[in-house]
């Protein structure tokens, strides 16, 4: 995505010239880190007046300059395009999110689920976006659902951090939960999962087991009783019983499943990493395919935007709701933006504080809601972007420079 300038004027057939070929060219190279393709700037063209008889003159050009644009670099692409934008018309401003396919006013819960790695950053924001906007449209719930259930990964500081900048981003308008806090409520839904033999302990070599699970093929705890499952949970539990790696809660799926990461995947393990809240309280961990479906059916979640990453955890999670006789929420995906310039994981943010490389969360080198916040960017700047981008797929690819330019205008 490029900085938003004034929009273009609406061309004809007849003025669908080289020039402004390639200009359209350089628009989709810039946008998707230095490869432009044909069909997108096909799409372009027609919304500024290319009718379908002068497609095939279009292509001609099209695939000509094409291929001149793919040998640049980003940055001659980006010196050039700058010259050439005036061109380009660009859409309007969308004004809010579409609306959202099965929801009732004052019905609709969302939430969001950021890990106490580190501060809450940019790529969080945009994700809080869209389902913190959606249940103010509706009147409805967000929750900011902290997922610390990997003792291994937590920066303590973050609780606080993400609670006070999910309040500053959401007016408020935000109630915070903690996972390791719901502890026994995992607990108790893994009974009932094995109670319905719908899961089972698993104590098998995790090599030798991954092998079966290539061949399609069941392990020999896979069809143990309801009791001795109960028996090996318990022992799972106890400290004086399976050591840490000896045991792991398995859901019971298709062995036949086409995707082999379906299979009879893992809900819960032992991890006797003294926890940063709760200390060495608890020794079984539910992972995220278990806490999030848990989670998802006691606060009535109606609706999940998140990143495409997440597809297969939604379908193992689906499983799990079927077992339940749940309806499972309606949800959505967004594809990634990848910012040139900008590093947005929270954790190599952590290492560099650590090693002094930053002054703290609030550096303003880092995208951080704290640094933004800082900088004097308000929710509302972020918001509008989000609005703009909508629920795309698409993954996109902005500078660093061409991102603020875009905030700076929502901002003001």
């Amino acid at each position: 995505m490029g900085s938003i300038p004034t929009p273009g004027v609406k061309i004809s057939t007849k003025m669908i010239n080289k020039k402004t070929i390639r200009a359209y060219v350089l628009k989709n190279a810039i946008e998707h880190n230095g490869k432009a393709t044909t069909g997108p700037v096909i799409n372009s063209l027609f919304k500024e007046g290319l009718k379908r008889t002068g497609i095939k003159n279009a292509m001609l050009k099209i695939n000509e300059v094409l291929k001149e644009i793919n040998k640049l670099s980003v940055e001659e692409q980006r010196k050039e395009f700058e010259k050439l934008q005036g061109l380009v018309g660009h859409r309007p401003e969308r004004k809010g999110l579409p609306p959202l396919p099965k929801a009732k006013k004052g019905k609709v819960v969302t939430r969001m689920s950021p890990s106490p790695s580190g501060a809450l950053t940019l790529g969080h924001i945009l994700t809080i976006g869209p389902n913190f906007l959606y249940s103010e449209k509706y009147k409805g719930k967000f929750y900011v659902r902290i997922e610390d259930t990997n003792p291994d990964n937590i920066y303590k500081p973050a609780y606080k951090m993400i609670e006070q900048e999910s309040k500053w981003l959401c007016d408020n308008k935000v109630k915070i939960v903690i996972q390791s806090e719901r502890m026994n409520l995992y607990y108790k839904y893994a009974e009932k999962l094995l109670n319905k033999q719908s899961a089972y302990v698993c104590d098998c070599d995790k090599e030798e087991f991954k092998k079966l699970l290539l061949e399609k093929k069941a392990c020999s705890c896979r069809n143990l009783s309801v009791k001795e499952n109960l028996k090996r949970w318990r022992k799972m539990l106890d400290k004086k019983g399976y050591k840490q790696g000896g045991a792991v809660l398995r859901f019971k799926s298709d062995l036949k499943h086409k995707n082999p990461a379906m299979r009879d995947f893992p809900l819960a393990r032992i991890n006797e990493t003294k926890h940063a809240l709760q200390g060495n309280k608890y020794r079984v961990w539910p992972l995220m395919n278990l806490a999030v479906p848990v989670d998802d059916i006691e606060m009535g979640i109606t609706h999940m935007i998140r990143g495409k990453e997440h597809r297969d955890n939604a379908e193992r999670q689906k499983m799990i709701y079927k077992v339940f006789g749940r309806k499972y929420p309606w949800d959505s995906y967004i594809g990634r933006i990848h910012f040139q310039g900008l590093a947005i994981s929270a954790s190599k943010m952590r290492q560099g504080i650590k090693l002094g490389k930053y002054k703290g969360w609030d550096d303003s080198r880092l995208p951080t809601a704290a640094s933004l916040k800082k900088k004097g960017y308000k929710p509302e700047a972020f918001w509008k972007f989000v609005e703009q981008r909508g629920l795309s797929e698409v993954d996109k690819v902005i500078n660093k420079k061409d991102f603020f330019e875009v905030l700076d205008r929502f901002n003001k």
